[in-house]
């Protein structure tokens, strides 16, 4: 109610007039005249002088009005200043995401939207861990699967499709895989949402006996290219592999679960431009087909769509 006042007060003294103020702020006479009444009440002080002809400030009423003034012009100034962060990307940009994905794409993804937009500044975690956005305000958080948190909003970026992946050492030693049934005879590579008593391929209940359990999948990748065993991969990390044949994919009929990729941030109301704008630039970047991202690496197909 403060700076309601100090807008009428305001408009009433640079109107010179109960009437043009009341006009100009679209309310009726009676209401401004009550509302100067009760802020010279609340203050008590008496801000005006008024005769049938002309209003004129007391001293206090001329201080007074100076100091609303400037609190008017402050105001201004800084809805100015919003609606211009809102014009073009800019300020600081904080955003959370996985190891791999980070190390592969959004470093790249990233330097390029900050060469566009010289006025954003970023930090960034690389992060395995799920991060609130609204807890630890961050502007952008990419997660591995849609949180349960009703009041965040999560755009999904891409399926994290998987393969089944061997060296070509490993399957000269143990033998090639013809069929889900034969995993069984086979080591297997294991990640954290892989269950150890089952090879994770849907509706197989086929059961496995591991060799290696990991939680990061470069380390699993590289474990399996040494010849460790068999992984269910993601493809965003086993396609360079296996296009250079240090990895070969197994069984590419079988159902494996298939990951997604989150951006998620606390509000879509009055989003804040640096954000949309960089959500719009990193759908555009990824390297999609079907909604599933491709090459690991692949800076070429990157580098084409930025």
């Amino acid at each position: 109610m403060g700076l309601d006042d100090a807008l009428i007060f305001t408009r009433v003294v640079e109107c010179h007039s109960f009437t043009q103020a009341a006009q100009s702020l679209g309310m009726q006479k009676s209401t401004v005249s009550r509302r100067i009444a009760l802020l010279e009440e609340r203050l008590g002080v008496r801000l005006l002088n008024r005769t049938t002809r002309k209003l004129r400030l007391t001293e206090v009423g001329q201080a007074y009005y100076e100091r609303c003034r400037q609190i008017m012009l402050d105001f201004a100034e800084a809805e100015q200043a919003v609606m211009q962060l809102q014009q073009e990307p800019s300020g600081l940009l904080r955003v959370t995401a996985p190891i791999e994905f980070s190390q592969l794409f959004l470093g790249r993804v990233l330097g390029s939207f900050m060469s566009q937009y010289p006025q954003i500044t970023a930090e960034v975690e690389i992060t395995s861990r799920n991060v609130d956005p609204l807890e630890e305000g961050v502007d952008i958080a990419i997660l591995v699967g849609q949180p349960q948190d009703s009041t965040l909003i999560a755009r999904k970026l891409f399926e994290n499709g998987r393969r089944l992946c061997a060296s070509p050492a490993y399957l000269a030693a143990h033998g090639t895989p013809r069929a889900v049934a034969d995993l069984v005879r086979h080591r297997a590579v294991l990640l954290p949402q892989d269950s150890p008593r089952h090879w994770p391929i849907l509706g197989e209940g086929v059961p496995c006996q591991w060799v290696l359990q990991c939680n990061n999948i470069t380390f699993a990748r590289e474990a399996v290219i040494g010849g460790a065993g068999i992984a269910s991969l993601p493809l965003m990390i086993t396609e360079d592999a296996v296009h250079s044949g240090e990895l070969v994919e197994l069984l590419p009929q079988a159902r494996l679960p298939v990951g997604e990729i989150y951006a998620v941030y606390p509000s879509r109301r009055f989003q804040a431009m640096k954000v949309k704008a960089f959500l719009d630039f990193l759908m555009r970047s990824l390297p999609l087909q079907d909604g599933h991202l491709l090459e690991p690496g692949a800076a070429t197909l990157i580098r084409s769509r930025l």
